[in-house]
């Protein structure tokens, strides 16, 4: 249940001429696992904590990255990069996460908050809270995230640090920098600090992917001679007699595609910190966090989709019914097709994050009163530009599994092609756009006033109330340009991809040769592709049916007692309960037919509003069973607030199958009733043993139903008359009845070897394992038995550290099980492998003022793996490289 790290620090090295018994001071790593083992002890509820001992120097360059070394939290990786935070398998969007008590806006626009948009160097803590209080901003079933910048006073006097460093991505093989500065002074009862980090990081991925199960339903559905082909061949080489019921039970592979991306991100941040301090009793802080994060990456696709409309089946060379016949299911794994559509796809994504937060923070205490008054603004835009450069080729081809992936390969059809070196075959499709644009504020205001009494039994009694006021706007347009100029379709058809200049996509984005398989192709690069095919002052027009604005105010309010009494031993309960009421204000386009056939939009947004109150109970209690064991247990009913998607109140329809499909601003929260218990055994020398138990009960998950009819529409038909007057049904997200549980086994060990030998001085193991379990399975169409999506049975991290005098080194291995990343077409489960990571740091105090450090980051170079159903049939092979980073840290 604990989980801490940071970066080493010494104090200086005993002088030579002084006392050789002189212990040399370990401040590092081992007195960041003290100090959170001192957090842990002194709370009543369940929190883990990850600690910079040292002010700039948190220990990982990604928040999230430092936050899988917790127990009971996984992350998201995307291309390699921790992205996002799962807490107890439940997915990003049910954890809360603030900055300085504040919601924190990213611009993901929804609930998630994407961690790698900060800078890690700006942080100075994050405590992942798992059993809330009722004094806590509600949000977060899965848990609560909070980080704290850096403040004056967490360090008093005159701090200069800065740091310096350059890192290197085993693939692109590209060095980028990264520096940071910080500057903090008290002066008296005033304290000034304001920092600054830049980074720059390249990293590359090679995936041999998108392989997923396709039905024989694609051909057999459809009347022509593709469906009589295809029964013909399964009855020929495979022996099948085809009938309906089997058309969902025999499946090839969709689509086999090699990909290269290429990432470059730009990261700024800034911050600062204006405190007054006069004393123990008073502070007030002001506080200032801001930054961009800007991204740039290019992928280049060469994909060969077997499944394409005017295709069927031509030869099967292998089929396996015997892997997958618990299901019922036979696989073709070796297939000739008629007519595979091949693709080139050179796709460019441009996003920019701007993010901002401004706090003020009063404490005060007066006698037994105690007064805390929190206010400020978390803003935050994001935009998107995406391009999709399209070429295609119809042709026969060979499609079949391999060891890790797949392959398209010529067939023995004499129309067949080798689609990696047939540019002139390739005709242009389309240069498809996209661009989104999304911004979110969030306003907060808060008020706690405790009071403390000097009875045996209340210790404490807290109230207060909060009140948030959030909105979230986006925005959302697509085109397709097909010509010199808009409108026009004179490169269909008629352009080649030969027409374009190509490149070696290994040259294109540079680093080694293609790391997926043995293999390289040419493509147009998106910088080409980007200067020939928009036209002078080409903007993505926003698309009014994909706007929607959500406005969301909560009032808040509650109480909470303390107490401490004796049952044998002590016991300390804290007990309280937490009233709010939310409003939901919400509008979006609806889509409506014209007189003239045509579909258009409403003039001005519609909206809508919901509103719902809740009562929030939470009880957190330890009893001190002796010095140094601790017995836990915490309940409390928690929420998460519904998708703002979900909420948007926008309308779009299908005019043949008489259906509105609409948001709903009056859904209610997702709701959780959970308990945990735990105990703890303190070593002594910054030693834990830990367990605990938890348990949730969740309920009020949001699915889409029918919730109405809209009598009397006026259909029209494309030549603009009538077509006749309809009932059109609605359909809208809403919380679903029933409910599932969630329950796990969180262990966790930190152990200095010093406690049983004076020569393992400084060496020491900080581990921990959670075990997960769910009632809920996989929604599958055809009744397969699957965990929920992204919830992985196991996960397990250890780090092995040794920290004396000047050297510092430290290993450290995370593990994730296999889960469920997607249900393929609601029916096939496709898994992700466990994936597990070695990451390595070791630095070295070369005087009180400067020390070298080296980090790896997956030095294992590990990969991503997955597969459909069964690991016979792989559908993920990707590489993302190691990343090394060697710089200095200098502090005055």
């Amino acid at each position: 249940m604990l989980a801490a790290s940071a970066s080493a620090q010494t104090a200086p090295i005993a002088d030579a001429d002084e006392d050789p018994a002189q212990e040399i001071v370990v401040t590092g790593y081992s007195r960041s696992l003290e100090e959170a083992i001192d957090i842990k002890r002194n709370t009543i509820g369940f929190s883990d904590s990850i600690v910079a001992t040292d002010i700039a120097d948190f220990p990982e360059q990604n928040l999230s990255e430092a936050l899988q070394r917790v127990p009971g939290v996984t992350i998201e990786r995307d291309r390699g990069l921790g992205t996002r935070v799962n807490v107890r398998g439940l997915p990003t969007e049910f954890t809360f996460v603030s900055i300085n008590k504040l919601a924190t806006a990213s611009g993901s626009g929804g609930r998630d908050v994407e961690f790698d948009i900060f800078a890690s160097e700006l942080i100075q803590s994050v405590t992942v809270q798992k059993s809330p209080t009722a004094a806590d901003e509600e949000g977060g079933i899965a848990g609560s995230v909070y980080i704290r910048t850096a403040r004056p006073f967490d360090n008093p006097g005159l701090r200069l640090v800065g740091s310096a460093e350059g890192a290197y991505n085993s693939i692109s093989e590209k060095i980028d920098p990264n520096f940071s500065f910080l500057a903090s002074n008290t002066f008296g009862d005033f304290g000034v600090l304001v920092s600054v980090a830049k980074q720059q990081r390249t990293n590359r991925t090679d995936s041999n992917s998108g392989i997923n199960f396709r039905p024989i339903s694609r051909w057999t559905d459809k009347a022509g001679k593709n469906r009589d082909q295809a029964i013909a061949v399964l009855a020929r080489d495979a022996g099948v007699t085809f009938t309906d019921d089997m058309k969902n039970k025999i499946v090839f592979l969709d689509k086999v595609g090699d990909r290269v991306y290429q990432n470059d991100q730009d990261r700024l941040g800034l911050s600062g910190s204006i405190q007054y301090q006069p004393s123990d009793q008073f502070n007030l802080v002001f506080d200032a966090f801001a930054g961009s994060y800007d991204t740039v990456e290019d992928e280049y696709d060469a994909a060969g989709y077997s499944a394409s409309s005017n295709s069927t089946l031509e030869t099967i060379h292998e089929f396996d019914a015997t892997t997958l016949a618990d299901s019922g299911i036979i696989v073709l794994r070796d297939v000739s097709y008629t007519n595979t559509q091949h693709e080139f796809l050179s796709k460019e994504y441009r996003n920019s994050t701007d993010y901002r937060q401004f706090g003020g923070e009063m404490n005060w205490q007066t006698g037994s009163w105690k007064i805390s008054a929190l206010g400020g603004y978390s803003g935050a835009k994001k935009t998107l530009d995406f391009a999709n450069l399209k070429h295609v080729a119809y042709a026969p081809s060979r499609t079949r599994y391999t060891e890790n992936g797949g392959e398209t390969i010529p067939s023995d059809n004499p129309k067949t092609i080798d689609m990696y070196n047939a540019p002139d075959s390739y005709l242009f499709e389309a240069y498809e756009t996209t661009r989104e644009r999304i911004k979110d504020d969030k306003y907060a205001a808060q008020l706690d006033i405790s009071r403390e009494f000097q009875s045996s039994f209340l210790k404490r009694f807290n109230f207060g109330g909060r009140y948030t006021n959030k909105a979230n706007e986006r925005e959302y347009g697509e085109e397709k340009i097909q010509g010199p100029a808009r409108g026009s379709t004179a490169y269909v058809g008629k352009r080649t991809l030969a027409d374009s200049p190509l490149e070696s996509v290994t040259e294109i984005v540079g680093g080694k040769h293609y790391q997926a398989r043995d293999l390289d192709w040419a493509q147009v690069s998106n910088d080409y592709a980007r200067d020939f095919f928009r036209p002078d002052g080409f903007e993505t027009p926003f698309d009014d049916g994909q706007y929607y604005k959500v406005r969301e105010e909560t009032i808040a309010g509650y109480a909470m007692a303390d107490f401490e009494f004796e049952l044998a031993v002590p016991v300390f309960v804290n007990l309280g309960g937490r009233y709010l009421k939310t409003t939901v204000k919400s509008e979006g386009f609806h889509q409506v037919q014209n007189p003239d056939g045509s579909t258009g939009y409403t003039d001005a947004p519609v909206s809508s509003e919901g509103s719902y109150e809740k009562f929030l109970p939470a009880i957190n209690a330890h009893a001190e069973l002796t010095d140094s064991l601790i017995l836990r247990a915490a309940a409390s009913k928690t929420l998460i607030r519904p998708a703002l998607t979900d909420l948007a109140y926008k309308r779009t329809a299908s005019w043949n199958s008489f259906r509105f499909t609409d948001g709903n601003p009056n859904l209610k929260p997702t709701l959780a009733d959970q308990w945990e218990v735990g105990v703890e055994k303190y070593l002594g020398r910054g030693g834990i043993l830990a367990a605990s138990y938890f348990w949730k009960k969740i309920k009020g998950v949001v699915q889409s139903e029918l919730t109405g009819v809209v009598e009397d529409v006026t259909k029209y038909n494309a030549n603009g008359t009538i077509d006749g007057v309809y009932d059109f049904d609605v359909y809208q997200p809403v919380n679903a009845e029933g409910s599932y549980k969630v329950s796990g086994v969180e262990l966790n060990a930190v152990i200095p070897f010093s406690m049983f030998a004076d020569w393992a001085e400084g060496f020491g193991i900080n581990a921990n394992v959670t075990f997960l379990d769910s009632s809920l399975t996989g929604q599958s169409d055809l009744d397969i038995a699957t965990s929920p999506i992204g919830l992985a049975d196991n996960t397990y991290n250890a780090t092995v550290f040794y920290e004396r005098g000047p050297v510092s080194l430290r290993v450290s291995y995370n593990r994730k099980g296999a889960y469920v990343e997607r249900i393929e077409r609601n029916m096939y489960p496709v898994y992700r492998n466990a994936y597990g990571q070695f990451d390595a740091s070791a630095s070295y105090q070369l005087t009180p003022n400067f020390r070298v450090e080296l980090q790896g980051i997956n030095v294992g170079n590990a990969k991503t793996t997955g597969y459909t159903m069964d690991p016979s049939f792989p559908a993920t092979y990707e590489f993302s490289g190691s990343r090394i980073s060697l710089g200095v840290r200098a502090q005055f």
